[in-house]
């Protein structure tokens, strides 16, 4: 919004996703009656409230390899405002490839981090071009002061020329290039913290001299995002056998899941996080998010005691089901109950809901409020 503010001639947004209630605390471009629309459609509808005179232009589909090289060779500057690492080095990848300048931020509950990379964007191999994300190795307010300071580099970039050449204008001479990393603490009395960081590494896969990335490697996949972050695929992590529909669920637990009195008939574990667990949830399931579920079985893993969230008279045969956003955690989740016998040597079924919560949505509660 303040680049809108700020005239910045043409603003593409990338972006597949639709606006959920969870995002509303922490996206302040969309509102409630924009529930369910495309993100870049809700955003460019109030950027245009604030500045219809500049070009906007939406792209309802995420980044991938083979499109970012018909996106980004369109735009001066390119700002990643992801918050997934397979996202992050994609998008790098791209700026180094077609020399566009990177500002980065990200936020995390009460911590954030601000970075200007690949700035001056120069070709691979020379040395005087910004390090890529590769180099360098949420309260809703936090997200509102990177974005806000994101917002602000990428104005002196664009204002001092940055974007196109690394010498001054006055003077002709090439402009030294220091790069640092701002790193933000929401809950400390000096918040703000300034890290030196090294320029472009020599043996860098993306932007050193040595690299083999090309831009026809990359539009064509040969990077695996995903399995470089150490990501498990959703489509291979589980077998078909594992994994029940919403219906199918409904089908095979009827009666109560932790009823009080007498054992319960099955456990469902929803593991999204605990604010979008609140705003929606499927009868009776217990709630373990996903970054805390590691320490919720760490004990079970050295062979001590069960985690707090199974019941004490829970059925050695009583099957346990895991659902998620979009039935991509589920499936990690699952796979790691299996692995740590909590299925009883197959005794116990444990599957995943296939397509979490949104397919849920789509197939039994429309009413719910998200997408």
């Amino acid at each position: 919004m303040y680049l809108a503010g700020a005239g910045v001639g043409t603003i593409g947004l990338v972006d597949g996703d639709v606006v959920e209630a969870s995002n509303l605390h922490r996206q302040i471009a969309h509102s409630t009656e924009r529930v369910g629309m495309f993100k870049v459609d809700s955003a460019i509808a109030s950027l245009q409230g604030l500045n219809p005179t500049i070009t906007y232009r939406p792209y309802r589909e995420h980044l991938t390899p083979s499109t970012a090289g018909s996106i980004v060779p369109q735009y001066d500057l390119v700002l990643d405002c992801t918050d997934h690492p397979t996202s992050r080095y994609l998008i790098s990848d791209a700026c180094v490839l077609y020399q566009k300048p990177l500002v980065f931020a990200s936020a995390l509950q009460t911590h954030g981090q601000l970075m200007v990379m690949n700035c001056p964007a120069r070709p691979q191999g020379e040395r005087d071009g910004g390090p890529c994300y590769r180099c360098g190795g949420i309260l809703g307010p936090v997200v509102g002061v990177m974005g806000v300071l994101q917002a602000l580099e990428a104005i002196k970039i664009l204002a001092s020329g940055r974007h196109e050449s690394p010498v001054a204008p006055a003077t002709g001479e090439t402009v030294p290039a220091q790069h640092h990393m701002l790193l933000f603490t929401g809950h400390v009395a000096t918040p703000f913290r300034s890290v030196r960081m090294a320029g472009r590494k020599k043996t860098c896969f993306a932007c050193s001299a040595e690299s083999t990335l090309t831009k026809e490697s990359y539009a064509e996949g040969a990077v695996d995002y995903v399995q470089f972050c150490g990501v498990v695929r959703p489509a291979d992590a589980l077998r078909p056998e594992e994994r029940v529909s919403p219906r199918e669920y409904l089908e095979r637990t009827r009666g109560p899941a932790i009823p009080g009195g007498e054992p319960p008939n099955h456990l469902l574990l929803d593991v999204r996080e605990a604010e979008h667990f609140a705003v929606a949830s499927l009868d009776d399931a217990v709630n373990v998010p996903y970054r805390k579920f590691g320490e919720s079985v760490a004990a079970v893993a050295t062979g001590g005691a069960p985690p707090t969230w199974l019941p004490a008279n829970f059925a050695p045969s009583a099957p346990i089901f895991v659902v998620c956003r979009q039935g991509e955690d589920s499936q990690a989740v699952t796979r790691r109950l299996k692995d740590l016998g909590l299925d009883k040597g197959g005794e116990r079924y444990i599957g995943d809901i296939k397509g979490g919560m949104r397919a849920w949505k789509a197939d039994i509660d429309p009413t719910l409020p998200f997408t």
